[in-house]
């Protein structure tokens, strides 16, 4: 089975850099125009969101024919009250310098920890790919913390989750294999333009 995975298209949020989990705020202009510029692909029949609406809005760009699937438990990160606010906003907050100084692992103030996003996108992905073992691809259009869990948590060689970084309207593709009744993801090479889905994957 092919793991497709790319990260939405950018919000106003995105532009401002902002920490923007749980917030639901759509494409900006800029988005629409780098998801329009970034391909539309009719034959894809299907792709999983989340229920955050810049998901939701790249995949009907990008995929104009496909029926949706929404799958709450690859929403983004919760930041609680780090959320729609920017380090440089943040950077006299002692609750925010605290959490960055631990390395960004301890609970947000009234939002989510690391390792529980992490354990959430985990079971996510894994119950999905069980449902749907008979699948020849599977299309993911979700969110750069969603994917760098997913990657983090299944890639047979183990990498630091911040490695796993996409850009707007990129992402990774990667072989699904099993080892027992737990996906292993193989031969995960970056999306450096969604063309490279029309080509066949490797591995």
């Amino acid at each position: 089975m092919e793991i497709v995975l790319i990260r939405h298209s950018i919000t106003a949020s995105n532009l401002k850099n902002r920490y923007n989990g749980a917030t639901d705020d759509p494409l900006c202009r800029e988005g629409i125009a780098l998801a329009r510029e970034s391909g539309c692909f009719p034959d894809v029949d299907r792709v999983f969101v989340t229920p955050l609406r810049r998901t939701q809005e790249t995949a009907a760009i990008l995929f104009p024919r496909a029926a949706q699937t929404v799958v709450p438990g690859l929403r983004e990160m919760d930041f609680g009250d780090f959320e729609n606010r920017s380090a440089d906003e943040m950077a006299d907050d002692p609750a925010y310098r605290a959490w960055v100084d631990g390395g960004c692992t301890a609970p947000c103030p009234r939002g989510e920890q690391m390792s529980g996003f992490c354990d959430r996108c985990e079971r996510a992905f894994a119950e999905l790919v069980r449902a749907e073992r008979d699948a020849g691809r599977l299309v993911f259009v979700i969110h750069g913390g969603s994917i760098r869990a997913v990657l983090h948590g299944f890639y047979e060689q183990r990498r630091p989750f911040y490695d796993w970084y996409a850009k707007n309207c990129r992402g990774f593709r990667a072989s699904l294999d099993w080892d027992g009744d737990r996906p292993v993801l193989r031969a995960c090479t970056p999306l450096e333009t969604l063309n490279e889905l029309e080509a066949p994957a490797h591995g």
